[in-house]
């Protein structure tokens, strides 16, 4: 079974759509598709249940509320992810959580849990990113192609 990379988030609440964002963008690019799969989690909770379970590896990219500056990427990695989506922004994100303690009863858990969290700037209503996080996007794959490199996954050339 392939990696996963999920994207999670909200598209309706600005910023945190992040995730969603960053999988779409990588949904474009073919030359991933043979190394990994991408999965649009939106606000998906235990819907993801089948997707997520007995990977080898499992990257979340979500936005977070870390008490960092908009922008800020924070890198957790696995029993730190469960933990940290008990402070969830949305209900996707308590979702998330059920289905992370569903897999460890099942003992479906990932062997690698990572999580790219992204500080929103802004939670409002509205669609599309604000400015700070659209410029924080590059940074967001650069964290992302150091989790994969630290990971040995290796693609034939950077996200």
């Amino acid at each position: 079974m392939k990696p996963l990379i999920l994207g999670v988030g909200n598209i309706l609440l600005s910023d945190e759509g992040v995730g969603v964002r960053v999988v779409q963008e990588l949904e474009k690019r073919p030359e991933i598709q043979p190394h990994f799969d991408i999965i649009d989690g939106g606000t998906c909770g235990m819907e993801l249940l089948d997707a997520m379970a007995n990977r080898e590896h499992l990257i979340i990219v979500d936005a977070v509320l870390a008490n960092k500056q908009p922008g800020e990427i924070v890198v957790l990695h696995d029993e730190q992810v469960p933990t940290f989506f008990s402070r969830k922004i949305s209900p996707h994100q308590l979702g998330i959580c059920d289905v992370l303690s569903a897999m460890k009863l099942t003992d479906e858990f990932p062997k690698h849990l990572c999580l790219i969290g992204i500080q929103p700037e802004s939670l409002e209503s509205g669609i599309g990113l604000t400015e700070t996080i659209q410029k924080t996007l590059p940074n967001v794959f650069v964290a992302l192609n150091q989790v994969i490199t630290e990971y040995g996954l290796n693609l034939d050339s950077p996200l």
